[in-house]
């Protein structure tokens, strides 16, 4: 597939729309829905590790949300802003389009989510079952992208997430920061990276403002599938072929079994009900 091999940064001139200002965001927590609202909170130790805590938007209007977000080490996504934010989607879409096209793959998907978070906050080592264009809008980023192989991502890691069965991210230690990529970005900047490629991202200080665009292609999809299938597979004792070696066809073909999977429900989904042990308009908890 013809995706990156490396990171490629760009300009884009969505920043200049005045949709990252106080005002505008401001305005828009107060009218998003509630339950395209994902806020998470990352607690690191020493080596690395993590744990998560995730809350709710409660009752507070969209300042309140907003000063709350910029107060602790918060990070939150408000999902499905192809369907809900036409003003900052429409442009971002048609950058998308103008990458891809250079890229030679056409998308057959594409979400997109509006990432607020505090100038603490912090994201583990991870992985999306997508590939990915991150629009920065506001503040100062860093991001560390690493290898595809083997040793910095497990097929049966990948096969985890993608099953969505574990609210684990993929294993890390401060040792792989010696292979990874790091970019800084500031808001007018853009990155994209190797499908599936594992990264983390840690604010610098400032209260930041990003748009995360994933988009599909029938290759992409297909192997997406053909990973959900092998972790099926797997849990019933057999032993997949490492993916790299896969053909296309045969991630077809698994592809097709996994939708049957799917429908009858054979990986439960343990992210859908995570407990959410927090509100929003909590500033004690929220700045943790």
């Amino acid at each position: 597939m013809p995706f990156p091999t490396e990171p490629k940064t760009f300009s884009h001139g969505l920043a200049d729309r005045g949709l990252a200002s106080d005002e505008a965001l401001a305005a828009l927590l107060d009218r998003y829905p509630e339950d395209l609202f994902d806020i998470n909170i990352y607690s690191f130790d020493d080596r690395g590790q993590f744990s998560l805590t995730t809350g709710s938007r409660g009752k507070a209007d969209g300042a309140t949300l907003l000063r709350e977000i910029k107060a602790g080490r918060v990070w939150v996504n408000l999902r499905d802003i192809e369907l809900n934010h036409p003003d900052l989607w429409g442009p971002a879409f048609e950058a998308l389009e103008a990458l891809t096209g250079e890229m030679g793959v056409r998308p057959v998907k594409a979400t997109g989510q509006m990432i607020l978070s505090a100038p603490a906050a912090r994201v583990p080592y991870h992985f999306d079952a997508a590939a990915v264009v991150l629009f920065h809008l506001r503040g100062r980023k860093r991001i560390y992208i690493y290898p595809t192989d083997e040793a910095h991502l497990p097929q049966t890691g990948m096969e985890k997430t993608i099953m969505r069965t574990t609210t684990e991210e993929l294993p890390y230690d401060l040792t792989m920061d010696a292979n990874a990529c790091r970019l800084d970005l500031q808001a007018g900047e853009a990155v994209t990276w190797p499908l599936y490629a594992p990264h983390r991202v840690e604010n610098l200080g400032e209260f930041n403002v990003s748009l995360s665009v994933d988009f599909q292609t029938w290759g992409s999809r297909m192997t997406r599938g053909a990973h959900f299938a092998n972790g099926v597979l797997r849990r019933w004792g057999l032993t997949p072929a490492a993916m790299a070696s896969t053909p296309m066809a045969a991630r077809a073909a698994l592809w097709a079994c996994s939708l049957a999977m799917k429908q009858a429900n054979l990986a439960e989904n343990r992210i859908r009900d995570f407990e959410r042990s927090f509100q929003l308009g909590d500033a004690d908890r929220a700045a943790v």
